[in-house]
């Protein structure tokens, strides 16, 4: 009982807080804007997580977890989708709030990485409505997206430092939070389950990269 209501108390103020934000974000910025981008990027996260996140407090409330695999299952392959969108989304964030021009490579690295991570993610191989996944596809399909995560770890502390950039001074370390939290689930979350509570400082790592977007637009920068 105690753990359905700290996960869904913890979860409720998550996902109406991004998604708020998010749509506070979208409707009162200028197109094209960063701070259009942002609340875009809360809107995506959100809703991708309230695939997952919905059906865990469902289960947490009714029949417990293990007689919900299936729709827990489905929640976890959209939100697997969705959190690719959302770290693609950010490097287009990246390449507008410091004005990149030119160096495609970097384009055909991140739509190849999040296309790969994608088309991984949909083999039927991840059996995502079993009890117990094959770890083997868990980690196969978590490297591209790992890659992706480094990629945008180097560009954000590379530009941030150069431009020195106050609101996006940490960005870096918030990505470099959120993976280092999500690998130890991905890798033991079956074998020992208490380690899944990694996901709720996982989860603060997002929002903090969301209310660097927030931020920006209290300022009323690119509004």
């Amino acid at each position: 009982m105690a753990q359905a209501i700290f996960e869904t108390a913890f979860d409720v103020v998550y996902l109406i807080s991004v998604v708020a934000a998010g749509l506070i974000m979208l409707r009162r910025s200028k197109p094209g804007s960063v701070v259009q981008l942002f609340g875009l990027m809360a809107v995506v996260l959100g809703a991708g997580d309230a695939f997952h996140l919905v059906p865990r407090m469902w289960a947490l409330w009714t029949t417990g977890l293990a007689a919900n695999v299936v729709a827990l299952g489905f929640g976890k392959l959209i939100t697997s989708v969705t959190m690719t969108v959302f770290y693609v989304l950010l490097y287009g964030i990246w390449r507008l709030r410091y004005q990149v021009r030119g160096r495609v490579w970097l384009d055909v690295a991140v739509w190849s990485l999040a296309g790969l991570r994608v088309a991984l993610t949909l083999l039927p191989q991840n059996e995502w409505f079993s009890a117990n996944p094959p770890l083997f596809y868990g980690v196969l399909r978590n490297l591209p997206f790992a890659a992706l995560g480094v990629l945008l770890i180097v560009l954000f502390a590379q530009e941030a430092r150069r431009t020195a950039d106050a609101e996006f001074r940490w960005m870096w370390l918030a990505v470099t939070l959120s993976f280092a939290l999500y690998v130890p689930v991905v890798l033991l979350g079956n074998l020992w389950p208490p380690i899944g509570m990694l996901m709720v400082p996982k989860t603060l790592a997002y929002v903090w990269i969301v209310a660097m977007g927030w931020q920006l637009y209290r300022k009323g920068e690119a509004a």
